[in-house]
């Protein structure tokens, strides 16, 4: 398994399909997991994908439509059910407390899950730990929506030929990691006679919404942007209408944004041939499309070599 990898576990909007689940998208980033929008039928997607609901830590929800939220009961109830014992904090538009209180004890079960609540009230920070920082901003949907966007700070790594020059190896390393400097050999070295940058990386996740500053604030420079693909262009109006984005309205801010990859999700089940959605969408963002498919696991590109440009 990828250290860092999306594993999708729904892809539809409003219904689900014979083919494509409720919404459902697992976010494994090292020892992390964040699990963004579950919808109906989301503890099954998680058999289906071999994956145990353990590997849950954080729970991530946009809105508090159905095809976004249905699956909230199950997984929390699920938590119990097997024994996890580390706690799951569930953020959430803090508007809609009302309806995670209905999800979070929607039936009769042996309740021992620590889910804390942590609603988002504002734009900004929501989280932060090792995985970095976990940021929402509110988004322009029917009713209230927010987006998220996890940044890992950037840093250094080492460079095994320079370390070897300057003779530094075993616990001299650690050493020089924490201290910034080490006194080796008659010489004092610092860290960046060693090392090199090493850029973070970024990853999006922008559901329902139509096209606003936030969308680009959130994909800004990603190196992973999950973001919802509802209609194509030639039902661009219907789109505005109801909230939503087209293949080519996500491509655009691909596109804007310096994204690296983009994974195209939660399509109408108007539209039969999926591979419309990535032929929109080339036309004008010309790096790496994914449309997703329930239980795809796709990777967070390797790391950047150099420091991501700024964005345009």
């Amino acid at each position: 398994m990828a250290a860092r990898e999306l594993i999708v576990l729904g892809t539809a909007s409003q219904v689900p399909t014979r083919h494509r689940n409720h919404n459902g998208y697992l976010l494994l980033w090292d020892g992390e997991g964040l699990l963004f929008d579950p919808g109906e039928g989301t503890q099954r997607q998680f058999l289906l994908a071999g994956v145990p609901m353990s590997r849950v830590n954080r729970l991530c929800l946009t809105h508090f439509h159905g095809d976004h939220c249905l699956g909230v009961p199950g997984v929390v109830q699920r938590l119990s059910l097997d024994g996890v014992a580390h706690p799951v904090p569930a953020h959430f538009p803090a508007s809609g407390q009302e309806f995670f209180t209905r999800l979070r004890h929607a039936s009769l079960f042996h309740d021992v899950a620590d889910v804390p609540e942590v609603p988002v009230v504002t734009d900004g920070p929501v989280a932060s730990g090792p995985f970095g920082v976990l940021e929402a901003r509110a988004l322009d949907h029917s009713v209230d929506a927010v987006g998220y966007r996890l940044v890992e700070p950037d840093g250094r790594r080492f460079v095994p030929e320079l370390l070897t020059r300057y003779g530094i190896a075993g616990p001299a390393v650690g050493q020089l990691q924490r201290d910034g400097a080490i006194d080796v050999g008659g010489r004092h070295v610092r860290l960046s006679q060693v090392s090199e940058p090493r850029p973070g990386q970024r990853f999006a996740f922008v559901m329902d919404t139509r096209l606003c500053d936030a969308v680009y604030a959130l994909a800004d420079q990603a190196d992973l942007l999950v973001i919802e693909a509802t209609f194509l262009h030639e039902d661009a109006d219907l789109a505005r209408s109801y909230g939503h984005l087209t293949a080519r309205q996500a491509a655009q801010v691909a596109a804007e944004s310096g994204v690296r990859r983009l994974v195209l999700t939660h399509f109408s089940q108007r539209y039969r041939d999926s591979a419309r959605f990535r032929d929109e969408a080339a036309e004008v963002f010309d790096g790496d499309i994914v449309v997703a498919e329930d239980l795809a696991r796709i990777p967070v590109p390797e790391r950047r070599s150099t420091q991501p440009p700024q964005a345009r």
